[in-house]
């Protein structure tokens, strides 16, 4: 039996509350429900907008009843109570009436994704220049038959000011926390906001510097695109993978939230590896690093310092505000390949191997393995995975910002996370395991496969992707795009197949799509605004996809066949008449066209023929023989007759069905014959325009400049190098140097009233602050002073190309 209690819509007291007479609740299928249904579709140039800003995601679900929809030409958000596997095990029903929630202020921006809270009681509305959370529950009113909920703006000194031009990356709600979220911006800053203490100042701040300064080679090395947090694997939990324009990945650890909460075994775990592995190590740096750890994580937890063994350890443990005083994070990276034996260490240290730039980042844990996979703008996948376990890393002698109150609690901490260059070494897979444990080495990545999605190429900026993992199967990773939804199913899991006792060789992840939207070859595709995946305890699972046009498309996916390996018997293949027998039905039986069964005649008496047919004995043997004859023969000729009889109209509907097959044939074979001389006129003349083309193309042959060479493989690469520097480059400097005027703003505003009362109180400031402002300043002249120059260059190069073409 199902089981399926849906506490949507009667909890709440919304029957105490309701502004309008009670109706009675329609089940409806997900895809007819009327918020959908009734929709009349975007605008055309609204469309067009938001498919040049971005992959939108307008869809979200809290991982039980209740699927959540914001109306972007409403300013509304949908709460729809949703029940799967319900009445058939394969279908989805929603609840109509729908519950209509709204802010109670008006948002000022574009919302292009939404995100809710663990526990479900906050919701997150976010666009690229600003920033709002939804409270679902305690809402203060209500008004045109819809739930007025507080909402209030994250950030507003950061992100909402007009005169900053600050867009926000990528936004994400901790995986260990109910009111922690995560926010990258493009003046590569990670901020962390805990929403119960704090809306406008964040809790942690990261300013990310993955090159030292006046040594970066491109500008798409200093541009974050994305970020994730790690999954629930020793210090993985404490990680966040930050993913920059180049394809380089960094990684912060140790970053925990305030007050969010950890099992205790999980804690203890790494808390007795690195006793294990780095305080008994021969390697002094070793014993330093995990010296760090182990006091880092006595002050974050305090229950390990205190615990004894005869005392009942908790479940749960939270974690305390604390920040090392002497040492700031480093950004660990970039992730390497790792070199196998015998392969050269250039491999390890290449560039970028697809085509593109990076436009988003994945982070996916399955069973023992770390899965990064990298989208590029190209349409490709990057799928890694890490062969290394990730170990803190800090920076000594580069303090952190510290915020304390009156109690001398830290509640707020800002540092500076640099790249340490010098500890970039190349791992190998036949290196010894006290050569890697606890030295501050970033973990190798392992490269699994790079997936082709075959996009279609009509975008100039390339393909926006994002990504997805499946809740229910982890192997698999749903792609968003421009041209649909594809599934991406890894068969390889290095940890994974190792420990479950597996030798298998790398095999490929299979690619299988699942949504398309593009009409066909000619038409431009459609942008999705919305994609949810469900699932439930039986193990079924579906995909909620929204289109630009407001319709809702739900789709059952495979589960459990999915990793199965595809049986092929090619020692017997089936024939073609073997098949044609086994697709023709038969008429009449078989037994009775191989006629009747022969009968053994019994055996005679010598003195048969001199007996009399009117004696008794005749009489007995003539009986005898009828019996067998009737038996046989005359039933036979019954069946027959009955089989005949029977198959009649069959065989008649058979015959009827092959003349009229033979008519319309004969039919076809007329109207080919009447076509076949307009056939022949139009071949003739194709043979006539195939004759004057051959002629035109001799003929173009032999004009000078015909006969150029093609580019050297030198040119071809420098060629490559400069479409890259176009199409990356410039717009990474761009985005460098709006960042830097929004910086120099802010920092302007904010300190016009404190530059008069330090003044007046410390007149010594004064210079530090002008030689600061005259730092910016400079910096900023020189990055517009390079961009003209790389400008300047681009443009000589391009006319250069032109003159050599056109000579």
């Amino acid at each position: 039996m199902r089981f399926n209690f849906d506490l949507a819509e009667p909890t709440e007291g919304d029957s105490r509350r309701s502004l309008t007479p009670k109706e009675e609740l329609q089940w409806v299928p997900l895809q007819n429900h009327p918020v959908f249904t009734s929709a009349d579709g975007g605008d055309a140039s609204t469309t067009a907008s938001a498919s040049s800003r971005g992959v939108k995601n307008l869809l979200a679900w809290d991982g039980a009843s209740r699927l959540y929809y914001w109306d972007s030409n409403k300013q509304c958000l949908h709460r729809i109570s949703i029940r799967l596997g319900e009445p058939a095990p394969t279908s989805v029903v929603a609840v109509f009436p729908s519950k209509v929630l709204r802010a109670d202020k008006e948002l000022n921006f574009v919302v292009n994704k939404i995100s809710i809270s663990r526990n479900g009681s906050a919701l997150l509305l976010a666009g690229s220049d600003d920033l709002c959370v939804m409270y679902l529950y305690g809402h203060s009113s209500t008004k045109d038959n819809a739930i007025i909920c507080r909402t209030v703006s994250i950030g507003s000194q950061v992100y909402s000011s007009e005169s900053i031009a600050i867009r926000i990356l990528q936004v994400s709600w901790h995986p260990y926390s109910d009111t922690h979220v995560g926010i990258l911006s493009s003046d590569s800053v990670f901020r962390l906001f805990d929403l119960s203490s704090d809306l406008v100042q964040p809790e942690q701040e990261y300013y990310l510097q993955p090159v030292e300064p006046g040594r970066s080679r491109n500008a798409a090395s200093i541009c974050p695109v994305d970020f994730s947090f790690g999954g629930d694997h020793l210090w993985d939990r404490f990680s966040v993978f930050v993913l920059f324009s180049d394809g380089s990945v960094y990684i912060l650890c140790p970053v925990v939230p305030f007050g969010s909460v950890y099992q205790w075994e999980s804690i203890l775990e790494i808390y007795n590896d690195a006793h294990t592995f780095g305080l008994n190590s021969a390697n002094s740096a070793a014993v330093c690093n995990s010296n760090m750890a182990i006091s880092w994580l006595e002050a974050t937890f305090p229950e390990l310092a205190q615990q004894t063994a005869d005392a009942e350890n908790p479940s749960t443990i939270k974690a305390h505000s604390h920040a090392l005083f002497d040492a700031s994070l480093a950004l660990q990276g970039p992730l390497r390949k790792v070199c196998r034996a015998g392969e050269d260490e250039a491999v390890a240290v290449r560039g970028a191997e697809c085509e593109g730039r990076a436009v988003s980042f994945l982070y996916n844990l399955v069973s023992k393995d770390s899965i990064l996979v990298t989208a590029w703008s190209g349409g490709q996948l990057q799928i890694d995975a890490l062969a290394d376990e990730i170990q803190p890393v800090w920076i000594t002698g580069s303090a952190p910002r510290l915020r304390v109150d009156p109690r001398d609690y830290v509640r707020g901490i800002a540092m500076i996370c640099e790249s340490i260059a010098a500890e970039h070494s190349i791992v190998k897979l036949d290196q010894p395991l006290d050569n890697t444990v606890w030295l501050g080495h970033p973990p190798p990545l392992l490269r699994l496969a790079i997936v082709d999605l075959a996009l279609p190429r009509k975008t100039e900026g390339g393909s926006l992707i994002t990504m997805f993992p499946d809740p229910l199967m982890p192997e698999r990773i749903y792609s968003l795009h421009e041209g649909g939804v594809d599934s991406i199913v890894l068969h390889f899991l290095p940890f994974t197949s190792q420990i479950n006792g597996k030798d298998e060789n790398i095999k490929i992840p299979s690619v299988h799509p699942v949504l398309s939207t593009c009409q066909g070859e000619t038409s431009s595709p459609s942008p999705l605004f919305g994609f949810a995946s469900l699932s439930d305890s039986f193990g079924y699972s579906w995909v909620v996809v929204v289109t630009s046009t407001e319709e809702c498309v739900v789709l059952e996916m495979k589960t459990w066949d999915l990793l199965l390996p595809i049986q092929i018997d090619q020692e017997k293949p089936v024939s073609l008449e073997e098949q044609k027998e086994k697709d023709t039905p038969d008429i009449i039986s078989k037994e009775l066209l191989s006629g009747p069964k022969s009968v053994l005649v019994p055996q005679a008496s010598p003195n048969l023929r001199s007996i009399s047919a009117d004696s008794i004995e005749g009489r007995s043997a003539l009986h005898q023989y009828f019996k067998l004859f009737h038996e046989n023969y005359v039933e036979y000729a019954h069946k027959v007759y009955f089989e005949l009889k029977h198959h009649g109209p069959q065989l008649k509907r058979i015959i009827d069905d092959q003349h009229a097959r033979l008519n319309e044939a004969q039919e076809k074979m007329l109207r080919v014959e009447a076509k076949q001389s307009m056939l022949d006129e139009r071949i003739d003349r194709a043979v006539q325009r195939h004759s004057s083309l051959e002629q035109r193309l001799q003929r173009l042959r032999r004009l000078p400049g015909a006969h150029k060479k093609p580019l050297s493989r030198a040119e071809r690469e420098f060629k490559s190098e400069l479409d890259r520097f176009t199409g990356v480059e410039l717009d990474a400097l761009k985005s460098s140097i709006d960042t830097i005027r929004a910086r120099l703003r802010r920092y302007t505003q904010s300190s016009k009233d404190s530059v008069t009362n330090q003044r007046r109180k410390m007149p010594g400031r004064n210079n530090v602050q002008d030689t600061r402002i005259s730092q910016l300043k400079s910096s900023l002249e020189k990055l517009s002073l390079l961009n003209s120059e790389s400008t300047k260059k681009v443009e000589l190069v391009e006319s250069a190309l032109k003159t050599r073409d056109s000579s």
